[in-house]
């Protein structure tokens, strides 16, 4: 049995996470990290975010599903392809802890900038070439250091699409992403006994906070969603700067 404080700490950061999901279509692990690596090892808690992460988009699918197109999606998928290769490559030759502080500054950059500067700015004369390298960025991201998203978040958030438009590409992009690389934990051996156990407890506690996330998500306007996703881009910056500062520093 576990103690009720580890239990405490692993509901929290599950049901904070899924509302974050519901509501913007990531951040599961901008939302659950803080909280679980405080209990329970990061061999655990990352494949625990994929799937927490995983469970709650099967559930959120239908907010957005009219918007997908395929046509759209496609470009940034051959991009990943490609890129997902070059990432893992590059994971033994860099180092993905300064990488994700590196990422964590520009995004904390870019957000402020957005939110303070040009809050407007939106870029619509892009073609499918921009949306394929975006892509290929997402996929060296997700190989390198695990993060596909914010690549392709911002860009999203720059093309001027809808909110339903933008969701219906960064999350079906974010999560197939997440699905390799759970795969990959599983043929690493880190789908563990204890995994499971924990994820007893998280999954439901995400698709509960997941549920009050996806009301705010219908409640909320165009430009409501455009700033809300610069905040949480925000929030991921720092979040990235500050556990990759305090495992370097520990290490």
């Amino acid at each position: 049995m576990l103690p009720v404080e580890t239990i405490a700490f692993l509901v929290t950061g599950a049901a904070l996470a899924g509302f974050v999901m519901g509501l913007a279509g990531f951040g599961t692990g901008l939302a659950a990290l803080g909280f679980w690596l405080l209990v329970v090892d990061p061999l655990i808690a990352v494949p625990l975010v994929s799937i927490c992460s995983i469970a709650t988009t099967a559930f959120t699918l239908h907010a957005y599903v009219h918007a997908i197109s395929w046509a759209r999606l496609a470009p940034f998928f051959a991009g990943a392809v490609a890129g997902l290769p070059l990432g893992v490559l590059l994971l033994g030759q860099l180092d993905a802890a300064l990488f994700k502080v590196v990422m964590g500054v520009f995004l904390i950059g870019y957000t402020l900038f957005r939110l303070i500067i040009v809050p407007s700015l939106a870029v619509r004369g892009a073609g499918r070439f921009m949306d394929a390298l975006v892509g290929l960025g997402g996929g060296v991201l997700g190989g390198f250091a695990a993060i596909p998203g914010p690549l392709t978040t911002v860009w999203c958030g720059l093309r001027g699409w809808s909110k339903d438009e933008q969701r219906a590409v960064y999350q079906p992009f974010n999560q197939t992403i997440i699905l390799l690389a759970l795969a990959g934990y599983a043929s690493q051996g880190m789908l563990t006994q204890e995994v499971g156990l924990l994820a007893f407890y998280c999954v439901p506690a995400s698709l509960l906070g997941m549920a009050f996330g996806m009301a705010g998500y219908k409640r909320i306007g165009e430009m409501q969603f455009q700033k809300l996703i610069l905040w949480l881009l925000l929030a991921s910056g720092v979040m990235l700067i500050i556990l990759n500062v305090f495992s370097v520093g520990a290490g």
